[in-house]
């Protein structure tokens, strides 16, 4: 059966669920995963037959567990200046929290899991693996040879996977073909936590319900689209992750490609998972597979050095703890790509993520093609700005236009101004970590917001050109901590006369 995106009028809270949460002890789960089911507990979406149960290898009582995640909720909070926690919220929440200790690669933990599904009086269960990746193929089939994901008609099995979703193209068809032994698509939940965020969910309905933008959304109106997400933070604690990661694996298969999907895809048949997921990989599917060669020139790599942002002195990237002092891991990417379909052929699509660059801003800006400028002759015509539709999915999460208009007085000269809106002007925005529609899916079982195994591979397969071409020759440009990276990221449109929207 497939769900609509928010076919209810109204949530109901999602159904009796045993939640095991493996790797309970890691960040993701302490900063983000409990803070979205508090938050959705708050909201009256949890019912009272959640069980919440941490999974890991270390030696900790129920009771000490639910107190470590209150004590670190209440720590930041209290460091971002928010709300402390209800103690009646939390308490409702807090009793149904345990804890097991085991080994992920021992047979014995998945006993005791068992006995915990039969002790919950009912068979609903959600498996969320917020562990390191290599561990994903083992507990998956584990999972399976102890029976846990056996379905049946009165009770769901359900598995929530973190990216990344692979390292490659190889790697991610390998662990699609390990999970599908074991499980059914219906039954994976390959969590990408851009798509919680309320921007992204209303570009599906700002292109589809109102009939103004999907009249010019196409290549006879807009002249390229440009991606960006930019992070002021460096690695901080992930050093030995990022180094065998990296920008272009961290951020541009799952991140950038899921955005550029909802911008590029075609009207599905109807707001259901199936559908929309369908589009989403079709238009992924359509990028085209650039030559090495094409893919060296299409693309920029960056590293961080040493800089400031707001006045303070930063590291480099080859300073950060647990980084190589020698290292050649990029920190910042920028790519064109192309779509080769109806719709989009003729386009380029501009991405480009980084860390250390002078502002945190997630956007979507769609540049329209330039006027006939016949009627304007006699004005400064050529610096005259394109208009823009701009998406901003963090941290001002809205859409504005920019538009010009003519300024006052007697002389024919234009400026810029921006119609549009943000959330928080007209709604009331509830903190939140961006996970929490996508667990609440999960829990009521509608994958729409989550992606499937040839969504997956579709973009390893474009993205693969990237990493040949950078095997190939591994050459990186520098940039300083607080600067929006190297100077051939801003060569890679200019060489085609267009140039990055400004951000912030």
């Amino acid at each position: 059966m497939t769900h609509s995106i928010r076919r209810k009028s109204k949530a109901e809270p999602a159904p009796p669920t045993t939640l095991f949460l493996f790797g309970a002890h890691g960040d993701l789960v302490k900063r983000l995963l409990v803070p979205a089911l508090y938050n959705l507990k708050r909201n009256g979406l949890l019912g009272e037959g959640l069980r919440i149960i941490g999974v890991d290898h270390n030696a900790i009582s129920d009771e000490g567990f639910a107190q470590k995640l209150e004590d670190f909720i209440q720590s930041e909070m209290a460091g971002k200046g928010d709300h402390t926690l209800d103690p009646v919220v939390w308490s409702k929440l807090a009793k149904g929290i345990s804890y097991v200790q085991g080994d992920f690669l021992d047979d014995s933990t998945y006993q005791a899991l068992a006995a915990k599904i039969a002790d919950s009086g009912t068979g609903n269960a959600v498996f969320y693996l917020a562990t390191a990746p290599r561990f994903f193929s083992e507990v998956a089939r584990r999972l399976g040879a102890a029976g846990l994901l056996k379905e049946t008609p009165e009770a769901f099995r359900r598995v929530v996977i973190e990216k990344p979703f692979g390292s490659d193209l190889q790697t991610a068809e390998a662990l699609n073909a390990c999970l599908l032994k074991v499980m059914t698509e219906k039954q994976i939940y390959r969590i990408d936590h851009y798509l919680g965020k309320e921007t992204v969910q209303n570009i599906l309905v700002s292109r589809f319900s109102n009939s103004l933008f999907e009249a010019f959304w196409n290549n006879h109106y807009i002249d390229h689209v440009q991606i960006t997400a930019a992070e002021t933070v460096g690695v901080e604690t992930r050093g030995s992750f990022y180094e065998h990661t990296g920008a272009l694996r961290d951020m541009v298969p799952n991140h950038l490609f899921q955005l550029l999907a909802m911008v590029a895809m075609e009207p599905p048949a109807a707001f259901g998972a199936d559908a929309v997921r369908g589009e989403k990989a079709k238009v992924v599917g359509a990028i085209r597979p650039w030559t090495v060669e094409e893919a060296r020139t299409n693309s920029v790599r960056g590293q961080y050095v040493a800089g400031e942002i707001g006045g303070k002195a930063l590291p480099g990237y080859r300073q950060e703890d647990k980084v190589a002092p020698d290292s050649n891991t990029e920190t910042y990417v920028a790519l064109k790509v192309m779509i080769d379909n109806w719709r989009w052929v003729g386009v380029p699509f501009y991405l480009r993520t980084g860390k250390r660059m002078s502002v945190r801003d997630t956007e979507i800006v769609i540049c329209f093609k330039p006027a006939p400028y016949a009627q304007f002759r006699d004005t400064e015509v050529d610096e005259l700005q394109p208009t823009y539709l701009r998406i901003q999915i963090q941290p001002n999460e809205g859409m504005w236009f920019d538009l010009l208009a003519k300024r006052p007085g007697q002389a024919l000269k234009m400026d810029n101004i921006e119609l549009g809106f943000a959330y928080k002007d007209f709604f009331e925005m509830q903190p939140s970590t961006g996970y929490e529609t996508l667990i609440y899916d999960c829990l009521t079982g509608d994958q729409t917001l989550f992606q499937r195994a040839d969504n997956i591979e579709n973009g390893w397969r474009a993205v693969q050109p990237f990493l040949d071409a950078w095997q190939q020759d591994s050459s990186m440009q520098s940039y300083p901590a607080g600067e929006n990276g190297p100077k051939a990221g801003e060569e890679l449109l200019i060489r085609d006369g267009r140039v990055w929207h400004r951000l912030g």
